[in-house]
């Protein structure tokens, strides 16, 4: 007896068949099986491990090609570039031909190196431009208190747990400039200078309070405008210190703990930088996203040839799967429109194969019940054969979804009262 019609009311009657596919065609089958979503392939590779498989070289570069392509979106964000969508709902891609694919590989090992490159000289150059804008606020902010403390000695403290500590202690009772510049030479006083992250500044002072005993002068003031962190592009307030000590050794436990930095000017090669930098991820922006569906593709076909037995004998791919019954026509005529288009003499062959195995549930769906479909699956899916739920579902989600956000009844009584 002829297999009846698919409904959506009941799963779809299963078959499970065979195919011998020669080796120079295997991914194209698969390419077109896949269009088509009728069959679902068994592991004939069950006792072989993933990386001892036939097609695992080609994952793997696939694999890297993805890893490019999330490095191409990852900077992408960064820069705040918006990622050109790609409507599938819309229009589809093509079948990617194995050329394409390898242009596609190399191209994107080439953006990654260029990419890269202009990222770690932004990083750089940013870096540095960070670093003279801090010594510009150091040498504002301490040439400033060398103004005022000129003069002023007296402001400047000893160490609050030794009197007697000579830190500035026979300057006190100095004022004028020249036996002031003559005590300080003597007493091998030094000072250091930085930029520190301004929410670290309490614990930066406990730190060197606690370290030198108390045997410091220390200056602080903020700086106003935000610096930019050049690795994550994100404001950091930070302040400006001037510390004095006395003897080479607390200066030194001092640098340890505040280190400083130098640099010198690349403003304009900054910007130029920046501004290749972006017109490249713009460019790449437009196609990021159809490769990320073409490399998903490719890798989704070899994935499955992993699941194929391989006869090295006769150079053939042996498969094994579950498909509707009514749709072995359409099957058959996608295996010979493939053997026609690569000019094979010998065809695909499949085979029915009688099993007592329980098939899959495969439900047909079109766009208006594809969404309650999809609602009632979250939940579970039904057993071959059975009632598919997701048609009384059509009526009463929308029901229950209603009676969920409000009550109707009541809705419809209050609007009834108010009507006049």
């Amino acid at each position: 007896m002829a297999p009846t019609g698919d409904t959506p009311f009941r799963s779809a009657d299963m078959s499970m068949v065979q195919l011998y596919i020669s080796n120079e065609i295997g991914r194209e089958v698969v390419n077109a099986l896949g269009e088509l979503g009728l069959v679902q392939f068994r592991d004939l590779n069950g006792d072989i491990s993933a990386f001892q498989r036939a097609f695992t070289q080609d994952i793997r570069r696939l694999d890297n090609v993805e890893r490019q392509l999330r490095f191409f979106h990852a900077q992408m964000e960064k820069a705040g570039i918006p990622l050109r969508k790609l409507d599938l709902d819309v229009g589809t891609l093509d079948a990617p031909t194995t050329t394409l694919i390898d242009e596609l590989a190399d191209q994107s090992q080439s953006l990654e190196q260029r990419v890269a490159s202009l990222n770690e000289s932004y990083e750089t150059l940013k870096k540095r431009e960070v670093e003279l804008t801090e010594w510009r606020w150091v040498l504002r902010e301490a040439g400033g208190f060398f103004d005022r403390a000129h003069g002023n000695v007296e402001e400047i403290r000893a160490s609050t747990d030794n009197d007697d500590a000579p830190l500035l202690q026979d300057v006190e009772h100095n004022n004028s400039a020249p036996e002031v510049e003559r005590s300080f030479s003597g007493m091998n006083i030094g000072f250091v200078a930085g930029v520190i992250a301004r929410d670290r500044v309490a614990a930066f002072e406990r730190i060197l309070w606690r370290t030198l005993r108390g045997n410091l002068y220390m200056n602080q003031a903020e700086i106003p405008e935000p610096l930019i962190d050049p690795s994550t592009n994100e404001p950091i307030q930070k302040n400006v210190f001037v510390i004095f000590a006395h003897g080479k050794e607390i200066l030194a436990k001092i640098r340890k703990i505040s280190e400083s930095m130098s640099a010198e000017v690349y403003n304009n090669v900054l910007r130029n930088t920046q501004q290749t930098l972006e017109a490249e991820l713009t460019q790449i922006s437009r196609s990021v996203a159809a490769w990320m569906v073409l490399i998903g593709k490719e890798k989704a076909v070899y994935n499955t040839l992993n699941l194929f037995s391989f006869d090295r004998a006769r150079r053939t791919l042996i498969a094994e799967g579950w498909c509707p019954s009514n749709d072995l026509p359409l099957i058959r005529s996608t295996l010979q429109d493939v053997n026609n288009r690569a000019g094979l003499s010998v065809p695909s062959i499949i085979n029915v194969i009688q099993t007592n195995k329980k098939p899959p549930t495969y439900l047909k769906t079109n766009k208006f019940t594809e969404g309650f479909q999809t609602i009632v699956n979250a939940y579970g899916t039904a057993s071959y054969q059975e009632v598919n739920p997701a048609i009384p579902v059509i009526v009463t989600f929308p029901f229950l979804f209603a009676v969920m956000f409000g009550d109707l009844g009541h809705a419809i009584i209050m609007l009834s009262a108010a009507l006049p």
